[in-house]
């Protein structure tokens, strides 16, 4: 069984490796919709890394708090964020215990945290329900089912991976500003990289 610390280490490994695993741009289907958020709006990035996501937000003019379990990754986000003088609120903490604070955010970015197992996901997506506000935005990015044949990324297990029936049933009643399902080329760094099942949605919550 992966532990906490297995996986910390293991990303560890990884962010140190590499500067910029995914990129120093902004995850795409993000950047495409970041027109959606309020001025000023109080986003929460889920596993955010290296900052790449939680740095680009803040130099929109966001206020930020992004979390990684990579203490490396962390770090080096703070090294971006005090390069480019901003504020930006990052901290090392594991996603199972994050607090999820009620109706603290505007927004929720949540791009490929797909080593979540089901009870994990599902915790997590009742968090974001709960820390959005009426009317708040969920931006969700990450693999689908036929990540398996392709093999360019992710856990490779097929129950951590997205089919869109499950994503439409744990968000009933939500607004979809924006969604797709489809194979394309991914060229985010070295960490994803090549032809990909992409499932992405932008979701309003009621209210």
């Amino acid at each position: 069984m992966t532990t906490f610390e297995d996986a910390r280490v293991r990303w560890d490994r990884r962010y140190g490796e590499a500067d910029a695993l995914f990129g120093e741009a902004p995850n795409a289907w993000l950047a495409a919709h970041a027109h959606l958020l309020p001025a000023g709006a109080r986003v929460l990035s889920l596993a955010d890394g290296q900052g790449r996501n939680g740095v680009w937000l803040a130099q929109r003019g966001c206020r930020v708090t992004a979390f990684d379990l990579s203490p490396v990754g962390i770090e080096q986000a703070r090294r971006r964020a005090r390069a480019l003088d901003l504020a930006i609120d990052l901290s090392v903490a594991d996603i199972a215990d994050w607090p999820w604070t009620a109706d603290a955010c505007d927004a929720v970015v949540g791009i490929f945290f797909q080593f979540a197992s089901p009870a994990l996901r599902a915790q997590i997506f009742e968090g974001v329900k709960r820390t959005l506000v009426p009317g708040g935005l969920f931006v969700l990015e990450g693999y689908g089912l036929r990540q398996l044949e392709h093999r360019t990324g992710g856990p490779g297990v097929a129950e951590n991976l997205y089919t869109m029936p499950m994503l439409l049933q744990a968000f009933e009643g939500w607004r979809i500003e924006a969604s797709r399902d489809l194979d394309t080329s991914l060229a985010e760094g070295t960490g994803h990289a090549g032809r990909s099942h992409l499932l992405s949605m932008v979701l309003r919550k009621p209210g």
